[in-house]
């Protein structure tokens, strides 16, 4: 069998596990061993609780010994005497276990101490019990208060024991639970922080180098065949020489944009130019049509001579109508505003094309349930924005059909209260494909337009802090909603 070399990705692959592996190696012994040391330190900790647990045992025992003589002195009962001498043998054995788990010389200093007085406390306590045995009750109550002085004095001196072992214990197993939770916090951040370096050591890598080394290098190289042969360096500099032949073919790309970003910079000059062009002519044109309107109101025409008349009037309205779509375009007029209803604009706008409404054979409907609000407005810049959209409309359904125009206040966020406008016609609708290019400047579908109505409108409505949207559906009709902020505005400049 042939042996296959590793490839660079492999290698690196290999490296970054092992040192995956060799990272949760160590972390994981730095846990077992702090667990480890913890358990041996319980295990010594025990002979501390085993100590606590005898002096229990004393103070129990000592304090039954009272309990019991007590007894005997009250009602003479012998049985309380066995009962205590019972005891006495329970708190010497104590005593003896205690003295077996002992650590420290404070320790042999406090149990040599509770023995002394102890012996000293059972030979006194013992005439006491022989007193009142014979009779002698004053002598007996004599020897009481160094008896009791010697109880307390061996009750205090358990207590300070069983306290100092207390104590003891507490902080020896605080002290290793501080340490192996030390340990423990230092060996999973050691841990993370190994992953961690490792995770970002192989996204570096693999993302950054070996993934593109990778996808460059197993790409066609220009020889007919596949760079992935386990050698991506090798493949990578087949794949430079390819690219190097490639430079000269880029180049010839970037010299064709550069011609065709000459050439978009050319008719940029050339709308300009229009632009003036078109504002030189309007006076002139305002001229002919001044002309024409005098020939005809003064001379007698034959009917041939009215038509042809009528033909080059409407021929002179069409250029006219053309000029002032150039002239809106490139040099849009500032905004004349005044408080108005967007209804009052409606009305005007309905009036001015009622009679060729009526000329198309078109039925119009207006849905209004109520005038809406005045806002801050240019009428006549909005009445050519239904103007535009209205005649669009009539023109579109070609000699019948039916308009409606519905008004309607709402609520939209961000903008709060607005008044809308829609306007729907029963037309073929606009062409799924070409939706999104009918607001474009210089797009048309007819013969005769310039392409520059709607766009005119979508930039008007957005000067008065509104929208204009396009909702068609091909042999369904066309709707145009348009959306007019009424919130007042300070910051708002309608220029």
């Amino acid at each position: 069998m042939v042996w296959k070399p590793l490839s660079l990705r492999d290698r690196v692959a290999a490296l970054l596990v092992v040192l995956g592996l060799l990272a949760v190696t160590t972390g994981g012994v730095g846990f077992w061993y702090t667990y480890r040391m913890e358990s041996l330190f319980t295990q010594v900790t025990e002979q501390d609780m085993a100590a606590l647990q005898a002096v229990e045992n004393l103070l129990r025992a000592l304090v039954k010994q009272k309990g019991f003589v007590s007894y005997y002195f009250m009602d003479s009962n012998p049985a309380w005497l066995d009962q205590l001498y019972e005891h006495r043998r329970e708190f010497k054995g104590h005593l003896d276990s205690a003295d077996h788990m002992l650590r420290t010389e404070q320790d042999h200093r406090a149990l040599a101490q509770i023995r002394s007085r102890y012996e000293r406390y059972v030979q006194i306590k013992d005439r006491v019990i022989d007193f009142y045995r014979k009779g002698a009750r004053e002598q007996g109550l004599r020897l009481h208060p160094e008896v009791r002085d010697l109880f307390f004095q061996i009750l205090d001196l358990c207590e300070n024991y069983q306290g100092e072992t207390v104590a003891r214990v507490e902080a020896a197993r605080d002290e290793s639970r501080v340490g192996a939770t030390r340990i423990r916090v230092l060996a999973g951040a050691g841990i993370l922080a190994a992953v961690s370096l490792t995770g970002l050591f192989a996204f570096i890598l693999f993302l950054q180098i070996l993934g593109p080394i990778r996808r460059l290098a197993s790409e066609d190289d220009g020889s007919g065949g596949a760079g992935g042969s386990g050698d991506e360096v090798k493949a990578l500099s087949r794949r430079m020489h390819g690219l190097m032949e490639d430079a000269a073919h880029v180049h010839s790309e970037l010299e064709k944009s550069r011609v065709r970003l000459l050439q978009t910079e050319k008719m940029a000059t050339v709308g300009k130019l229009a632009a003036g062009v078109a504002h030189s002519l309007r006076n002139p044109m305002t001229s002919i049509k001044m002309r024409l309107f005098s020939l005809e109101r003064n001379l007698q025409m034959s009917r041939a001579q009215k038509e042809d008349l009528e033909v080059v009037t409407e021929e002179i309205r069409h250029m006219d109508n053309i000029v002032q779509n150039f002239l809106l375009y490139s040099r849009p007029t500032k905004l004349k505003t005044q408080r108005i209803s967007p209804s009052e604009i409606v009305d005007a706008t309905l009036q001015l094309l009622k009679h060729r409404l009526r000329s198309y054979g078109i039925d119009l409907e207006l849905l209004r349930e109520a005038i809406l609000p005045e806002i801050l407005a240019d009428p006549d810049q909005l009445k050519e924005v239904f103007i535009n959209l209205l005649v669009n409309a009539m023109e579109a359904m070609a000699g019948s059909g039916r308009i409606t125009i519905e008004e309607k206040m709402e609520v939209q966020e961000p903008l709060g209260p607005v008044a809308v406008i829609r306007i729907r016609d029963s037309g073929p609708g606009i062409p799924e494909e070409i939706q999104q290019r009918v607001f474009e400047p210089f797009f048309s579908t007819k013969e005769e337009g310039t392409g520059l109505g709607l766009s005119i409108a979508v930039r008007i409505v957005s000067r008065h802090r509104g929208f204009l949207r396009l909702r068609s559906v091909e042999g369904e009709g066309t709707e145009f909603t348009i959306t007019l902020s009424c919130r007042e505005d300070p910051s708002w400049d309608p220029s």
